[in-house]
């Protein structure tokens, strides 16, 4: 049977699609790395993810939003927010603005050792991306941001087709 010779950009698009599924899986094996090393399950570093990215896009989260982002009840997040300031990764904080509103903030401690664990990986990803000039860099940001939101697209779609079910606690 013939087969079609792939092309040039055939050939790359599918190493690159290679190369995003190992660097996905080798990203997930080095956070759970943390997480066992921290005594943190899997629902527990999601949160710690989470709080982390919203404090980075400077709108922290609350407990109703991390709540929807894990598809956990209320009292499933009460009760990982309770563990995870417990042991000095997060902090709740009212909010200025509005002292009804409670806000999730990495704690001091909590971030002191993500530091640690993490500076090596840091100092690694700056050399890597020392190689690349700026007009570089910003196409691999455009991709890096477009494939993102294609993924999490995706997820959201699977998300709503999915039968509803209750939320199985989580923790």
């Amino acid at each position: 049977m013939y087969r079609r010779r792939e092309t040039h950009r055939e050939q790359l698009v599918a190493e690159i699609t290679n190369n995003l599924r190992r660097y996905a899986v080798d990203a997930q094996q080095v956070s759970h790395a943390f997480a066992n090393l921290h005594g943190l399950n899997p629902t527990d570093l999601n949160a710690l993810l989470a709080v982390m990215d919203a404090e980075l896009l400077g709108d922290p989260i609350t407990p109703g939003r991390l709540g929807e982002q894990l598809n956990l009840s209320s009292g499933s997040v009460t009760a990982l927010i309770d563990r995870l300031e417990r042991v000095g990764h997060i902090r709740r904080d009212r909010d200025t603005v509005d002292r009804r509103k409670v806000l999730l903030h990495y704690a001091d401690q909590g971030m002191t050792l993500a530091r640690e664990f993490f500076r090596p990986l840091g100092a690694r990803t700056d050399t890597v991306m020392d190689r690349f000039n700026e007009d570089e860099l910003a196409v691999v940001h455009r991709f890096m941001v477009e494939m993102s939101e294609s993924l999490r697209t995706h997820r959201d779609a699977v998300r709503a087709a999915r039968p509803e079910s209750p939320r199985r606690p989580t923790g």
